[in-house]
C-alpha cells in the first residue's frame, strides 16, 4: 500500500523509477490538482466577463 508520506517523498529520478501504484497515485493527483485549478480559473474568467458586462451597460 502506498501511503501519503511515500507518495510525497518520492521523487522522479534516472535511478529509481516508480512502482505502477506509485505512478498511478502520482498522476491521479496530478489530475485532480488540474481539475481544481481549472475550476478554479473558470470561475474566475466567468465572474470577471460577468463584471466585464455589468460594467458596460
Amino acid at each position: 500500500m502506498i501511503t501519503k508520506k511515500n507518495i510525497n517523498s518520492y521523487r522522479l529520478t534516472d535511478l529509481d523509477e516508480p512502482t505502477d501504484e506509485m505512478l498511478a497515485q502520482i498522476m491521479s493527483e496530478a489530475a485532480e490538482d488540474t481539475r481544481k485549478a481549472n475550476a478554479k480559473a473558470t470561475k474566475q474568467f466567468f465572474d470577471e466577463l460577468k463584471k466585464a458586462a455589468l460594467a458596460i451597460h
